[in-house]
């Protein structure tokens, strides 16, 4: 497994990290993916550490937390060859206050997110959304008391736009509190707006992206291709309403790519979009999820190998799509020796 610097942090991650949103099948689909229990997370958490992937993601709403606990069971005992990193600020509880990332949330939902992941401290603690109603010093102020107590090593947000990202990184400057290392930020080759702002913004200000649904919310499995209809069983349909849209031309666009190239290499499409994505500026590590040691089993191998200069130049061309103004090349400046191109 190869393993990258989470930002500018001077702490390494591995390419591929392992997402625990499948554990747990509580609550709505949008919070619970799947259903593991802790006897199947501890079977995935001993592959992936066998794979020498031990990053594993949570947050205190996938499955009402049972996510968090189901993954603080499964890595009792050995918690030590773990990072564990979580997310929090979404609504949590009926409590007026279990919501957002005031001082009192924040580290009432921290203390909550160690106690089911039994642990005394998070490798990284993301901000699941951007709070306007909590002014930033307040917000950052209580992440850097988090950090200086020990129960955080490191910070990183999910879900920010730019400003609210480099506000946050200008008030950690200006204090003197710990500044985000990391970006949880969706990132795929169909959803590659990451790339206009946040990606260069990462680059300025240090962070690593960790990347979640580079799968394209399930676009990329494989299971969907140019003329056939969607297999019988498909959470698709299901999910398809939380999902970014994507016309259905650019899909097939890319997913014909996607299938060419697979053949090409002897590789699956989900390996492909994959390895894409570990070649992507700022990219960290991406998140991959797995209901089943087969899925996890065929994700892990979108690692050890590289898809050369011209298949990546395909893969660009087919996903490619025209930033909005003023991210436009012309407007920005890429084309000029001073701004090169970022990709």
């Amino acid at each position: 497994m190869e393993y990258r610097y989470l930002g500018r942090s001077g702490f390494k991650v591995p390419a591929l990290g392992f997402g625990a949103g499948t554990f747990g099948g509580k609550g709505p689909l949008f919070s619970a993916w799947g259903n593991t229990d802790v006897e199947q997370a501890k079977r995935l958490i001993d592959i992936c550490l066998d794979a020498g992937v031990n990053l594993f993601d949570s947050a205190d709403v996938y499955s009402d937390g049972a996510s968090e606990a189901i993954l603080g069971a499964a890595i009792k005992g050995r918690r030590d060859r773990v990072i564990v990193s979580t997310k929090l600020s979404l609504r949590s509880g009926e409590d007026a206050n279990d919501v957002g990332s005031s001082r009192h949330h924040l580290i009432r939902a921290t203390e909550r997110a160690l106690k089911r992941l039994g642990t005394d401290y998070i490798d990284v603690l993301q901000l699941h959304h951007f709070d306007a109603m909590t002014p930033v010093e307040d917000v950052m102020s209580a992440l850097d008391d988090l950090v200086r107590a020990g129960k955080v090593r490191y910070l990183g947000a999910s879900n920010f736009s730019g400003w609210q990202l480099m506000k946050s990184q200008s008030v950690a400057e200006r204090y003197g509190y710990a500044r985000f290392v990391a970006n949880q930020t969706y990132y795929s080759l169909v959803g590659r707006d990451y790339e206009w702002e946040l990606m260069p913004l990462g680059q300025d200000q240090g962070l690593g992206a960790l990347v979640w649904s580079p799968l394209g919310w399930g676009r990329l499995t494989g299971k969907i291709r140019r003329g056939q209809p969607l297999p019988a069983g498909s959470r698709l349909h299901e999910t398809e309403g939380f999902a970014p849209p994507v016309p259905n031309e650019r899909l097939y666009r890319v997913l014909d790519v996607l299938f060419e190239i697979a053949d090409e290499v002897g590789k699956s499409v989900p390996q492909v979009a994959i390895n894409w994505l570990l070649r992507r500026p700022t990219v960290s590590s991406v998140l991959m999820g797995a209901r089943d040691e087969t899925q996890l089993r065929q994700n892990l191998g979108a690692v050890g190998w590289r898809l050369d200069e011209s298949q990546v130049a395909r893969l660009d061309a087919a996903s490619a799509v025209t930033p909005p103004y003023p991210y436009y090349p012309y407007w920005n400046g890429q084309f000029t020796e001073r701004n090169p191109p970022l990709v």
